[in-house]
């Protein structure tokens, strides 16, 4: 047996990579406050954006299983922060029980906004994958979201026969849950979206949360851009949600584009593009 042979699933190579940001004001600009990239996370920092846009580059291409990968962002007070990616995760095959980890960390500070606008998770058949997104918001603080999921992309034919998915959402403001989201998706997919119980054989879907003083006034707006197959309501003043539910992940970012440029002043970060 060869060397290479005999190496065992627990010693395969695992990619690691972290990234964390932290924006200031100064001048009345946002800028960057702190900045620490290790492994295989990278973030880049495009010009001519009205806040601070920060860009996140996983170099190892994917998460599959055994990875870990963490990010973290602060938005100091009178900050404006924006994250988003470069190209949308992937979530590869993982030929073990140990599931590829993805872990974010947000805080925004009072008098603060910080936008969460990663493009697209693209599960792939016989992914394992752990997701943890968890916010800390200052009573004065606005925050958007938008976590779009391609449940296997209808164009290239794939098939999800079978998947291990686990995704949390924790918002807190002042400490108190506001948002609480969880999704746990195991075994054959394929057979779980055709079901008009389910997903009526659809494909992609996104979660977006909207905390902000004035989230009630945006509620009719929103409605209005959505699909048949989406839905908008506020769980509080405060708090505007929507669920959105499409075909592919054309026709969702054929959605998610407009409602981000509603939700965020008319901007949109650059990646995200139709």
């Amino acid at each position: 047996m060869t060397q290479l042979a005999a190496i065992t699933e627990a010693e395969q190579p695992r990619a690691r990579g972290a990234v964390r940001v932290s924006a200031k004001s100064r001048g009345g600009a946002s800028v960057i406050d702190e900045l620490a990239m290790s492994g295989s996370m990278k973030a880049l920092f495009p010009r001519g954006a009205r806040g601070l846009d920060a860009m996140l580059i996983n170099t190892a291409g994917g998460v599959t299983g055994g990875d870990r990968f963490q990010t973290e962002a602060e938005a100091g007070c009178g900050t404006e922060l924006t994250l988003t990616t470069q190209a949308a995760e992937r979530a590869y095959a993982a030929r073990d029980a140990v599931p590829g980890r993805v872990d974010t960390r947000l805080t925004v500070a009072d008098d603060a906004r910080l936008n969460w606008l990663p493009q697209e998770t693209i599960l792939f058949d016989r992914c394992h994958m752990r997701r943890q997104l968890s916010v800390e918001l200052a009573p004065g603080a606005r925050f958007l979201m938008v976590e779009p999921l391609i449940l296997g992309r209808v164009a290239m034919g794939e098939v999800l026969r079978d998947v291990r998915f686990q995704d949390r959402v924790d918002i807190r403001r002042d400490g108190v849950p506001i948002y609480l989201d969880a999704i746990h998706l195991v075994g054959d997919l394929q057979n779980m979206l055709a079901s008009a119980a389910t997903m009526n054989g659809a494909r992609a879907m996104a979660a977006l949360v909207f905390a902000a003083p004035e989230a009630e006034a945006y509620l009719d707006k929103l409605r209005a851009l959505l699909p048949e197959t989406a839905g908008a309501s506020l769980l509080a003043p405060d708090l505007l949600v929507s669920r959105i539910v499409a075909p592919d992940s054309f026709a969702l970012r054929r959605v998610l584009v407009p409602a981000i440029r509603l939700l965020n002043q008319d901007e949109i970060p650059r990646p995200w593009m139709l």
